[in-house]
């Protein structure tokens, strides 16, 4: 069921930005539900694989900052240049998995940064989940209440019973509308890829970075904030090959998720660590299914009201975000660092097309460097004479 959630979040909540982007490329339907298709199958297969093989929720995604920047980018690059950019980013990526620096990087990050990080990319799910009260009063509230109560009642099944209640109260409304849906098996339609420079400096290059900073970073933190240990080097290698293979069809760029993993990664996904394996296998598996009939089921999950899809991911994530705010001011000597992370991601600075994530992280990094790095020689603070005898 925390696959599941996932999924639905992830769909009802960005995969808007897919379709905008096809329009903008001027795709036909068959084009569009190629993208949709191979971008959902290269999903599901990646998670489905990367979580069976190593014991651990890694649940992957397409790059939702890439999405929001091919929005503007397609406007003026062909759709055969825009694939092969594709294949450019998607090689770029299978070569830093294959070189085994990403993982370095990853584990000089503290541990009090990263919770900082994480906790300040999901405080506005948390306050979206809240400020659907205003929105949709008696969705949202029932939604919260429900939460509330099976919390107390059964807190392994509290995100299960809101997303049933949720769906239910829909469905009594008459705000889900099922008449229209037909599905429809999915054709891949081929897209024989042109490489050009200006598309490798104006698609590609930025491809590769935004979903570096935007989606790796962040999504490999997500795991470790958690304690699963998976080394990046496999996971950032396998997306990079699905993405290599389905780019032809038009899938912009697979890699491991963050807020979504978040679903899966935590406590709300299971009390036991080491079962939450089964959330990754879950999710690849609806994702699988919802590529299979290209946009018919990725319709329908947008079809959902917007006041749903954010309280329902708010709560899921409830206590994902309160575990990472403890985890990040647990320890007095890194606290400072930790709330400064927290505060810049929180904040979502964007610079030079770059998302908040990675703004937050350099900061946060910068941040505990300063105040927790060694000084050089010769300029530690002098002891406070107290009188004692000093060896």
């Amino acid at each position: 069921m925390a696959g599941l959630v996932s999924v639905i979040v992830n769909y009802g909540g960005t995969f808007i930005l897919v379709f905008q982007a096809a329009k903008v490329a001027g795709l036909g339907p068959q084009l569009t539900a190629s993208w949709v298709g191979s971008v959902s199958i290269g999903v599901g297969l990646t998670g489905l694989l990367l979580s069976w093989r190593y014991r651990e929720p890694i649940i992957t995604a397409w790059s939702t900052p890439a999405a929001a920047f091919l929005v503007t980018a397609l406007a003026t690059t062909p759709w055969a240049e825009a694939v092969g950019a594709f294949l450019l980013s998607a090689a770029g990526f299978v070569m830093l998995g294959l070189s085994g620096r990403f993982e370095r990087v990853i584990r000089r990050v503290p541990p009090a940064v990263a919770a900082g990080l994480l906790a300040g990319i999901l405080l506005q799910f948390g306050i979206k989940a809240f400020a659907g009260l205003d929105v949709d009063p008696l969705l949202a509230a029932v939604l919260i209440l429900a939460y509330v109560v099976l919390k107390r009642v059964s807190a392994r099944y509290a995100v299960v019973g809101i997303l049933l209640a949720g769906l239910g109260l829909l469905l009594a409304q008459g705000r889900i509308d099922l008449g229209g849906l037909e599905l429809r098996l999915a054709t891949p339609v081929f897209t024989m890829p042109v490489f050009t420079f200006n598309a490798l400096l104006g698609v590609a290059l930025p491809l590769f970075l935004i979903t570096l900073t935007g989606q790796y970073m962040p999504g490999m933190l997500v795991l470790r904030n958690d304690g699963f240990r998976t080394r990046a080097d496999p996971i950032v290698t396998t997306t990079g090959l699905g993405s290599l293979l389905m780019a032809p069809f038009g899938s912009h760029a697979i890699n491991i998720a963050a807020i979504t993993a978040a679903i899966c990664t935590g406590r709300e996904a299971h009390e036991d660590p080491s079962r939450r394996w089964i959330a990754g296998v879950a999710a690849g598996v609806f994702y699988l299914l919802v590529g299979m009939f290209g946009v018919t089921l990725a319709a329908l999950f947008m079809a959902l009201p917007a006041t749903f899809i954010t309280t329902l991911a708010g709560l899921a994530l409830l206590g994902t975000l309160g575990g990472s705010l403890a985890a990040a001011v647990a320890d007095a000597r890194t606290r400072e660092a930790a709330m400064i992370t927290f505060l810049a991601a929180a904040a979502n600075i964007t610079l030079f097309g770059i998302g908040g994530a990675f703004w937050g992280l350099v900061i946060g990094l910068l941040a505990h460097l300063l105040l927790n790095g060694r000084l050089p020689a010769g300029r530690q603070p002098a002891l406070a004479d107290t009188g004692a005898s000093r060896p």
